[in-house]
């Protein structure tokens, strides 16, 4: 198969651009915030010199496009964008209906060292004449490639803004120092990450300045999977090919290491041959060895072997889908570690030239890609898996954050730049509006009769909640869960919640770490063998944890309550069943079949009523909301229930807070029924003092300050006077299910090494 150019028509590559900014304008802020103090339209000249850095820049582009009130934007093209052998890859600039308004053909062929240096002074020879002619307020410059140097040395010494994408980032090569360099003459700083954040603080770089944006690229990229990607694969690799049976190779030249960078591409190649897959191969960068790296591959036949197809470019927007339904992507392309993870595809890293990116779970680093075997064994483990969607980069809502950032630049501030020189402000006290987002957790909270989902900060305030009815059909309940996080998440933009991941409290016995409800409670209908995780990650493209509501309330409690900082514990869930968990050595514990904690079916009388497990003598079976409300219906049956100061209207149904209600008025039946469920609750207690030996019991719960003073009072009389100092308290926590789940995300994310 022959060397192939892009054969998509003009609709297809400007429709998924258009499609995601079309309503970008109806997003605008109050006007008296957001114009430009200067009270005029802000020139802002976007500069791109290749395949890869237009992926970024052009959301930015279509959003600065869409609010053409607040912004004039002046597109120049340059280095490799020009060069028939890369592509022209000009011309999806074009077919993305932007006005080029400057050509610059910069680059000095050669593909080595001195031919990038001369690339970098014949740029330099050139832009001085259009910045003087476009007389920019700003100049967008994004990443690290040698053009960038060039653009921003050009915008600076010329007085001109800079805003730079991506910096704060570690990775190999030379690039590192290119993009440190562009920092130093930026003036503004649009990065990915957290960590790319503090890098730009420890780099002296003023804080007022610098915006955590993510990377704008996942804007588009994260609703893409399920577009029509049979057909793009299809074009690209082969009617007869299947998502998930091929493989996207990307591999440029390491310009500090070129000779081993061609050997290890030669490495590659013929572990790709013996892989024996369907292989979409790109043509590598303009970097000094690339012209090479291309003998390597018409050495070994790659363009005319049926088994790959090569390519010089492929649309960003076809691009992201081939790599989202692809078995695995192999290389050392960017793309791999940062974009690809939104999808949750397999990547091997080859070599040097990434070290020290961010990355997902999904990527296998191969650093010292030295043999075919290596290679080889790597394409083994890898191929065919699927991964959590990651979402370290981006969470799909960089653009309304960088036009915000633009919006808020002073032009009547002075030019010259200011640097933070140590002490260092720590990031906490930064408290610009587009700077500071609270990390912020999606709670969702599955019962019985409601569904709950809710925005919870990373101090436990629940900053937005949501109810609903819970449907009866599976269907239905998974089809309102996503539509309420999409709202949710929605939401939390205009609340600066940066959502980390979606923690779902649900009855029933829960596989962690399938995120799977393994069989559930009767109160939950048609929630068995259920895959949770699956949909509501590929939906929202946030990773997901699940966990039982009673493990959610202990987790609660270690984050948030009285178990902070204990490190035994145990929480008892008093309400319409009886649930918990147990925190064992500051961990929950799930169990060898994932039923630990099931504390309300601890049998505390042989003889006992009948429980919904469909055993005798649980303490369920006494002391849930369900079992008081049966022992009320039989009192109200009896025309027992009621006292002096009580009524129950005739369409009332009669419950648990009936029977409260008369104890409390001086029925001593009920008041003994009371009693009852409390002793019951106490002996199931002190069976797990003597288990667990706790140091601390908290009852949580509608019913537990019912339940607190009879439950010591067991304990008293019943429990080991070794196990008697243990401490028994009422949960203060208001909503521990919602708060649980969020800690299910928070605490993963604090103390996940990014």
């Amino acid at each position: 198969m022959g060397t192939t150019m892009h054969p998509c028509r003009e609709q297809s590559c400007r429709g998924p651009h258009e499609l995601y900014f079309k309503n970008l304008s109806k997003q605008k802020q109050k006007q008296a915030m957001e114009k430009n103090r200067n009270n005029r339209k802000l020139r802002v000249c976007v500069a791109t010199c290749n395949r890869a850095d237009y992926s970024k820049l052009a959301p930015i582009m279509f959003g600065i496009k869409a609010e053409s009130e607040f912004f004039e934007l002046e597109v120049v093209v340059l280095g490799s964008h020009l060069i028939d052998d890369y592509g022209n890859t000009y011309r999806m600039i074009e077919q993305d209906d932007f006005d080029i308004h400057t050509r610059l053909h910069t680059i000095v062929r050669g593909e080595d060292e001195a031919a990038m240096v001369e690339s970098v002074g014949l740029a330099l020879v050139k832009l001085p004449d259009v910045l003087n002619r476009l007389k920019p307020d700003i100049m967008i410059v994004h990443g690290d490639r040698f053009d960038a140097l060039a653009l921003a040395t050009s915008a600076a010494l010329m007085n001109i803004r800079i805003l730079h994408i991506e910096g704060g980032e570690v990775s190999g090569t030379i690039d590192d120092s290119i993009r440190h360099a562009i920092t130093k003459l930026a003036h503004y700083h649009v990065c990915c990450t957290r960590s790319a954040e503090q890098h730009l603080i420890s780099m002296c770089e003023d804080h007022d300045r610098i915006l955590l944006a993510g990377c704008p690229s996942y804007d588009k990229l994260l609703s893409a999977k399920n577009k029509d990607y049979i057909g793009v694969i299809r074009i690209w690799l082969g009617e007869d090919v299947k998502p998930r049976d091929y493989i996207v190779a990307l591999q440029h030249p390491v310009t500090t290491d070129i000779k081993h960078s061609i050997k290890m591409f030669e490495l590659t190649l013929d572990a790709l041959i013996s892989f024996n897959k369907r292989t979409l191969v790109l043509f590598p960068n303009i970097d000094a060895g690339s012209k090479e790296m291309v003998r390597v591959m018409r050495k070994k036949g790659i363009e005319h072997h049926p088994n790959f197809r090569a390519v010089k470019h492929v649309p960003f927007d076809q691009f992201i889908l081939l790599v989202a339904h692809a078995g695995c992507m192999i290389g050392n392309s960017s793309c791999g570690v940062r974009e690809v993870g939104a999808f949750g595809t397999p990547v091997i890293n080859l070599g040097t030239r990434q070290t020290g990116r961010e990355t997902g779970e999904n990527v296998l680093h191969v650093r010292d890609a030295d043999t075919q075997d290596k290679i080889l064994q790597a394409l083994h483990l890898q191929f065919g898996k699927q991964y959590p969607c990651s979402k370290i980069y981006g969470d799909g809502n960089a653009v309304p954050r960088i036009l915000k950032f633009l919006k808020s630049i002073d032009l009547k501030e002075p030019l010259q730049k200011k640097f933070c020189f140590p002490p260092v402000k720590e990031s906490i006290s930064q408290d610009i509006d587009h700077i500071m987002e609270t990390q912020s957790a999606l709670a969702v909270d599955l019962g019985g009769t409601n569904l709950r989902v809710a925005i919870v900060s990373m101090k436990g305030e629940i900053v937005k909640k949501i109810t609903q009815l819970n449907p009866k059909t599976f269907e239905d309940r998974i089809e309102l869960i996503v539509k309420m996080c999409v709202e949710a998440a929605s939401e939390a933009v205009n609340l600066n919640c940066r959502i980390l991941g979606v923690g779902i409290s649900t009855g029933g016995r829960v596989n962690p770490r399938e995120g799977i409800v393994l069989h559930s409670t009767k109160l939950i209908q048609e929630w068995s063998s259920v895959d949770l995780r699956t949909p509501i990650s590929d939906s929202l493209h946030l990773p997901v944890w699940v966990d039982n509501d009673g493990n959610c309330a202990a987790l609660a409690e270690r984050k948030f309550g009285h178990g902070k900082g204990v490190e035994n514990f145990v929480t008892l869930v008093t309400g319409t069943g009886i649930g918990g968990g147990i925190i064992h050595q500051h961990e929950l514990i799930h169990g060898s079949s994932f039923c630990a904690a099931e504390l309300g079916h601890i049998v505390v009388s042989l003889d006992g009523p009948e429980c919904l497990c469909g055993g005798h003598g649980c303490i369920e079976a006494y002391a849930s909301g369900i079992a008081l409300q049966r022992e009320a219906k039989k009192l109200h049956d009896e025309d027992l229930l009621l006292v002096e100061g009580m009524t129950v209207k005739k369409e009332e149904v009669v419950s648990a807070v009936h029977l409260i209600q008369a104890a409390k008025l001086g029925n001593a039946k009920a008041d003994n029924i009371l009693r009852t469920a409390g002793t019951a609750l106490g002996l199931g207690v002190v069976n797990i003092l003597h288990t667990m030996n706790p140091s601390l019991v908290i009852l949580s719960g509608v019913l537990a300050s019912h339940y607190i003073s009879t439950v010591k009072d067991v304990i008293c009389h019943q429990a080991l006077p070794s196990a008697q100092a243990v401490d028994v308290v009422v949960s203060n926590l208001a909503d521990p299910a919602l708060l649980g789940a969020a800690s299910l995300v928070l605490d993963y994310t604090t103390r996940r090494t990014y």
